[in-house]
């Protein structure tokens, strides 16, 4: 019996390997992308002025900055010491619970982007602030728009229709 030489088992085992790898994921192996949770506005926030020095949104894993393919997806991009950016995150936050289980969020905070957020920067935020993008589950751009999206504080009517319109 002849023996295959090491470079061809070499070889066979990549190819077992990717093989195998294949399988895992199209069996739906693939783990989540952890996208933000839990939501929260961040305490000592101002709404009229530009004094607030933290980013206005907490959340877990806020530095994800990924979607999962085929689920929609909201980003908000902003800054801290921004009160436009406060008022839409207050907006944002407020309607998060409502929408946790059917659309992603990702919050980006422009001055502490991680590698993970870079790509949705260059691809989405235009230099101005607040901006929100939201994605179709199909990965499509329905919204990518600069400022608050009401005139009054509170009003989150706007917003909620665009997050409606994502599912």
């Amino acid at each position: 019996m002849k023996y295959p030489s090491r470079s061809a088992a070499k070889l066979l085992l990549v190819a077992a390997s990717a093989i195998a790898l294949l399988g895992y994921l199209t069996a739906g192996g693939v783990p989540k992308v952890r996208v933000a949770s839990d939501l929260t506005l961040a305490p000592k926030l101002s709404f009229d002025d530009d004094s607030s020095p933290n980013f206005p949104i907490q959340a877990r894993n806020i530095l994800d900055g990924q979607g999962r393919p085929g689920e929609p997806t909201i980003v908000f991009f902003g800054t801290s010491n921004c009160w436009n950016t406060a008022r839409e995150a207050e907006r944002l936050v407020r309607l998060y619970p409502q929408f946790r289980d059917r659309i992603h969020f990702v919050i980006i905070d422009l001055r502490n982007v991680s590698p993970a957020q870079r790509l949705l920067v260059s691809r989405y935020y235009h230099g101005y602030i607040p901006t929100i993008t939201a994605l179709s589950s199909d990965g499509n751009v329905i919204y990518n728009q600069t400022g608050e999206s009401a005139t009054i504080r509170g009003d989150t009517s706007n917003l909620q229709r665009l997050l409606d319109s994502l599912h």
